[in-house]
């Protein structure tokens, strides 16, 4: 694929703003893009103006399934004030970098797997190569949970999610369970503090036992520490008053060895024994259980994008774990397992940053990587 097309095209992505939500402008576009070469594609509504989208070439009666795979939502831009090169979504290309919201995390990464299966069309493959684009992967990986679900996965092979990894191939990745604590107590005056139940009070001695909960949590020998963080809190509604209601948000990383259900399990037991205090009356929700993602670093597939890149670069990719979830947490909750790796041409520093710019150099070897993956792969 040449570097002029890879540009436009990721320009092009830029250009649309797809934050938090209408992702069907990039699914429309790159549908529009495929059917102009030859490829079909099929798009999956998971709301007005939200599609996901998926593409194929190959062998359709073969079992043999490599999906590459990518999210089209971005970040919000924050103050426009801070980008430069005519705001978030100029798609400027400038000094070999191309700037806007997106360019990292990860239009880039959509625009390479896509050009990839373009150039691969009209190649005799004995296996299948699937492009899938998801909605909604920055607030919950809501495209990624609804085609699990559906059964879309189910197939799968291989996967690769082309999230910005600074050309690092990443072969783990920490869950991630965002949950809310609410506290109901009995509003009264300040003046008579013993006639109400104080709502804050009740969530500080939830923040004090969350702090210390984890204490006998084993690090994981890829993943490192279980990480969590009381994040957020809210009470009370003017200072001469005893707050009847207030809440807080946590955010907890799950490893392989403490996985999501244990995670949970703790929070549960925490808000069990203090409701059984006096006046406390505590309620978890969880908002978001994203599942932690390993994949062996002598799996085929780690080791054949390892050798796509020595003969696309001439050299060894380092291989890491990062502790940011991906779409791969909802995709392997299908029954059929398959090896995940993320690779992908933005730098992860830059994700959610403003200012996001991704390197062109970058782009065109992730996609001769890719490139050179599938013919390994499919060949």
């Amino acid at each position: 694929m040449d570097k002029a097309t890879l540009i436009k095209i990721t320009q092009d992505l830029i250009q649309l703003d797809t934050v938090n939500d209408h992702e069907e402008a990039v699914s429309d576009y790159l549908a529009t893009l495929f059917t102009a070469n030859g490829i079909s594609t099929k798009k999956l509504t998971y709301a007005p103006g939200r599609t996901s989208l998926i593409a194929e070439i190959g062998d359709p009666t073969s079992k043999q399934v490599l999906v590459f795979s990518g999210h089209q939502d971005t970040v919000a831009t924050g103050d426009a004030a801070d980008w430069p090169y005519a705001g978030p979504f100029s798609g400027e290309l400038h000094a070999g970098r191309i700037y806007g919201r997106g360019a990292a995390d990860m239009k880039s990464g959509l625009a390479a797997m896509a050009t990839t299966l373009i150039a691969l069309k009209d190649t005799p493959l004995k296996g299948r190569l699937r492009f899938v684009a998801t909605v909604g992967e920055e607030f919950g990986a809501h495209g990624a949970r609804e085609l699990t679900e559906q059964g879309y996965a189910d197939d799968f092979s291989g996967l690769v999610i082309g999230e910005p990894t600074g050309q690092k191939l990443i072969y783990a990745h920490s869950g991630s369970i965002d949950y809310t604590v609410t506290s109901i107590g009995k509003a009264a005056h300040s003046s008579l503090p013993e006639t109400g139940i104080n709502a804050i009070t009740n969530l500080v001695k939830f923040i004090t036992a969350e702090a210390h909960a984890f204490d006998d949590v084993a690090p994981h020998p890829a993943l490192g520490d279980f990480v969590h963080s009381v994040t957020v809190i809210k009470g009370g509604t003017q200072v001469n008053s005893i707050p009847g209601y207030a809440q807080l948000a946590g955010n907890m990383r799950p490893i392989p060895s403490f996985d999501n259900a244990q995670a949970i399990g703790r929070l549960q037991t925490i808000i069990a024994d203090l409701n059984q205090q006096p006046d406390v009356n505590l309620k978890l929700n969880v908002d978001f259980s994203f599942v932690p993602v390993l994949t062996a670093q002598d799996d085929p597939l780690v080791t054949a994008l390892q050798a796509s890149a020595q003969q696309v670069t001439g050299k060894e990719l380092i291989e890491d774990v990062i502790h940011g979830a991906t779409d791969a947490s909802e995709f392997t909750k299908s029954a059929h397992k398959f090896p995940v790796i993320i690779f992908g041409p933005g730098d992860w520093s830059a994700a959610h940053q403003s200012n996001e710019s991704v390197s062109v150099a970058n782009i065109v070897n992730t996609q001769k990587i890719y490139q050179a993956l599938a013919l390994r792969q499919l060949s």
